[in-house]
């Protein structure tokens, strides 16, 4: 048996199995229903969001041996043969090969005689707008006075183009674009019918590729089964489809939350090498943008499909709701005067260092210049067994002091805390433990997770930090590696975990919420808890 390609082995032939154009299909079933068809239907609509496959269901409801209903049997001669494309009744007419006024009349001069077989003789003329205007003057003819057995089913991506008088006689549906997310869960419907196992990244790639049409997506799909040998997964998506990698757009994005403009630059330098689509690099960027201000804004959003929650969270704790917005801004205006750069590449660059140009500086009170953030309160790094300071501030220094010795239980966690550290600089420290104290020398841990935090440049800046609010020099050295120590990061999701849990219980002990479910049968959406100070 031959191979029949997912688009028209799961193409629907119900008005249940369709998937979106709800208020299209709310039109439809009420009309058949009631038996208040209209004589003529246009479909409008961009390519692969169903409307072909609708005006075929509508021909199977009108002709269905069952009766006139939105509910056709499927199994009757005239269902089988409708699906089949050899129904003699349905008349499918392809407008943009039969463009002449007589290839237009040739076919509208069987339109007086009744069906040979259907209860209704049925019209579905495709991409009608592609018809000459004598074609369209001798379809108006028709259209104005049809028999009582004729139904006209017309179909276009471009009703701009059809003359007022036609559009007037037909009952007009707008098919909209599916959403993406609705068009992952359909792939992932089929791929689970066809026995595959797929990555949601992946699926999430493809839906997005598809750009609005589900026919797009299942061709898309047949073609990423072939490339990865019946393996669906996020990196040979990618390789197919000709998308970057995240490394290169979450490298960017580091960079930028550095506001580290040599490194955009020589990160856009090592992206060239890829030859990549810049306008395809900045969609990418501004994605990841939008994935950022969802795990910001609205945490319980986010979905695995998006990528790498870890770097994203990064992200989305290293840089302001500000920031993540004019980023996202400048990103939407630079793509779309892209190609209005010498070349696509200085294009990208620029969209870039405009990210960096742009991006607000705390203001002095009157000179308007950038204000240096201090350290306004004393930091400690309080050991287990207090000592005497080495060096104490006086009470006009703004440099704080730092305890030595440390001793390994010491409050890390505390000590950041007071740094006021900002960025990616705090995330690193976040994620440390202090494993060794021996004179000016501080070692700390890193989590293997967490490695690709750490660059020699933060080590350094973060020595810097640690050597001005100790008052004399630090020798700071860290290391990437596990330890049995709970890291900053990790208290402060125990303690966010723990207060969450609070919330919820209390939630449920309230006797007034107790007695809302009683009454209401209700029940709490306890994603929507959240404690407050």
């Amino acid at each position: 048996m031959s191979y029949q390609v997912l688009a028209r082995k799961w193409r629907p032939r119900n008005f249940s199995e369709m998937v979106g154009q709800e208020h299209v299909l709310r039109a439809l079933i009420n009309a058949l229903d009631t038996n208040r068809v209209h004589h003529a239907f246009l479909f409008t609509g961009t390519r692969g969001v169903g409307k072909t496959t609708i005006a075929r269901i509508l021909a199977k409801s009108l002709n269905c041996e069952t009766g006139v209903s939105s509910t056709p049997c499927g199994t009757c001669s005239a269902c089988r043969e409708i699906d089949e494309g050899r129904f003699v009744d349905l008349i499918e007419v392809d407008a943009a090969s039969r463009t002449k006024v007589e290839d237009t009349r040739d076919l509208l001069d069987n339109v007086q005689y009744a069906p040979s077989r259907g209860r209704f003789k049925v019209y579905l003329i495709d991409e009608v707008h592609m018809l000459s205007n004598h074609s369209f003057n001798a379809l108006l003819k028709t259209l104005e006075e049809p028999p009582p057995h004729v139904k006209f089913l017309l179909a276009t991506t471009d009703p701009q183009k059809l003359p007022v008088t036609i559009l007037s006689r037909c009952l007009q549906f707008n098919l909209r674009r599916l959403p993406q997310d609705l068009i992952q869960g359909h792939l992932q419907h089929l791929v689970n019918e066809e026995g595959l196992v797929a990555e949601p990244a992946a699926l999430h790639q493809l839906a997005r590729a598809a750009d609005g049409s589900m026919r797009d997506a299942l061709s898309l799909l047949d073609q990423a089964i072939a490339y990865g040998g019946g393996k669906l997964q996020d990196a040979d998506i990618r390789s197919m489809l000709g998308s970057i990698e995240q490394t290169y757009i979450y490298d960017l994005l580091q960079a930028l939350t550095e506001a580290d403009g040599r490194a955009l630059l020589q990160q856009v330098q090592q992206l060239s090498a890829q030859v990549p689509d810049y306008a395809e690099v900045l969609a990418e960027l501004i994605t990841a943008l939008h994935h950022i201000a969802i795990l910001q804004q609205v945490p319980e959003a986010y979905d695995e499909a998006m990528g790498d929650r870890v770097r994203l969270s990064a992200f989305a704790q290293a840089l302001s709701n500000e920031d993540v917005q004019l980023y996202y801004q400048i990103g939407l205006v630079g793509r779309r005067d892209l190609n209005l750069a010498p070349d696509p590449r200085t294009g990208l660059e620029m969209v870039l260092l405009r990210m960096l140009a742009f991006r607000p500086a705390e203001a002095g009170p009157d000179t308007g210049t950038p204000k240096k953030k201090t350290l306004s309160k004393p930091v400690e790094l309080v050991s287990a067994d207090p000592v005497t300071p080495v060096a104490a501030a006086t009470p006009t220094e703004t440099a704080p002091v730092i305890k030595t010795p440390v001793a390994t239980g010491d409050d890390w966690a505390a000590t950041v805390e007071k740094l006021e550290l900002v960025g990616v600089l705090k995330q690193l420290a976040m994620h440390c433990v202090i494993t060794h104290k021996d004179g000016d020398v501080l070692q700390l841990a890193l989590q293997p997770g967490n490695a690709y935090l750490h660059t020699k440049e933060r080590q350094d800046r973060l020595q810097e930090i640690l050597s001005e609010a100790r008052g004399e020099p630090l020798r700071l050295s860290i290391e990437i590696e596990q330890s049995s120590q709970e890291t900053p990061a990790e208290q402060a999701l125990r303690l966010q975990q723990a207060r969450q849990d609070a919330a919820t219980q209390a939630i449920r002990a309230d006797a007034t919420v107790q007695k809302i479910i009683e009454t209401f049968n209700a029940s709490v959406d306890e994603t929507s808890i959240q404690p407050v100070d």
